[in-house]
């Protein structure tokens, strides 16, 4: 049974990167991948894709043909998969987890955090679909600058109450009463639904990566594929078990609270698996010596669990 992701975002919270790091990391811990390009735009795809939409519609050449500008191309391009749904739908199989991206950046300003949150909420209702929000970028987070609240306030969506006064201060325009009321109504409105929540990515993190893929698996069903003990994969298991997950607190610590630490300890790492690798002591494969570990750490079952290949 395929098991696929589709990943939203508006532009710029890094829906490509995460689709080259994710392919990559799939590859790395076996596990089959295709990435499909559904952007009419993008056409400096970084990751093999053997399903583009550009193959039957490019945003320039509605643009041109068309008279159009880019929101209207898109638009267009988008009617035009749906009338030829069919060239669609005998090239992929199905979806199974939504995920809506968006740039951590919008964790600096209230007023941007509150839109996230309404847009997000948007998403999940209309998609339909096991969905998970995503805050790209973490790392980069505390280079804006300290945040009023824990990353777990914002992750959470907790009592956003709280909030109320930073978005008074964004702007003197934020204390007209129009305002107050209309942001009393949309945190009203995501309290009131209860549904968003965000999971965390530093694309370029393996634990980061690692993280967040429990978490698409749990989603879509993917860890719960196999019977316990039957031919599972290492990784599988490892899902049951939670095994290698980074909680709220440990990202707290790792991107924001002491990252010039952690960046420090791992440069220090890379050069002594260098130096041991210069040196003949063999060549040390990360992906492979995390998986070591967490087989290391799975309850024997009896049955003997191998990493396919």
């Amino acid at each position: 049974m395929p098991f696929a992701q589709l990943a939203l975002g508006p532009p710029g919270s890094g829906k490509s990167t995460y689709c080259n790091g994710m392919h990559q990391f799939l590859s790395a811990i076996g596990r089959k991948c295709s990435v499909v390009n559904l952007d009419p735009a993008n056409d400096a795809l970084p990751y093999p894709c053997p399903l583009d939409i550009r193959a039957l519609v490019k945003l320039e050449d509605v643009m041109r043909e068309e008279e159009l500008g880019p929101n209207g191309g898109v638009m267009w391009a988008m009617e035009e998969l749906e009338a030829n749904w069919s060239w669609f739908e005998e090239r992929l199989a199905e979806l199974d987890v939504a995920l809506h991206l968006t740039d951590s950046y919008a964790l600096t300003l209230p007023s941007l955090y509150v839109s996230t949150l309404l847009l997000s909420l948007r998403a999940m209702l209309q998609m339909d679909l096991p969905h998970l929000n995503v805050l790209t970028k973490i790392d980069k987070l505390s280079s804006y600058g300290p945040l009023p609240f824990n990353l777990d306030y914002y992750t959470e969506v907790q009592d956003l109450a709280y909030l109320l006064p930073y978005l008074k201060d964004e702007a003197p325009m934020m204390r007209h009463p129009k305002f107050e009321g209309l942001n009393n109504a949309v945190i009203e409105l995501v309290e009131d639904f209860g549904l968003v929540g965000f999971e965390t990515l530093a694309v370029e993190d393996k634990k980061s990566m690692m993280t967040l893929l429990q978490s698409i698996d749990r989603a879509g069903g993917y860890a719960f594929g196999g019977a316990e003990g039957t031919n599972d994969t290492v990784w599988q298991m490892a899902m049951r078990e939670g095994l290698g997950k980074m909680t709220i607190g440990d990202v707290q610590e790792r991107w924001i609270d002491s990252k010039d630490e952690w960046d420090e300890k791992e440069r220090m790492e890379m050069e002594q698996a260098a130096g041991a690798a210069a040196h003949g002591d063999g060549v040390i494969n990360a992906d492979d010596d995390e998986i070591r570990e967490m087989q290391n750490e799975l309850p024997d079952s009896g049955v003997k669990v191998s990493r396919k290949r």
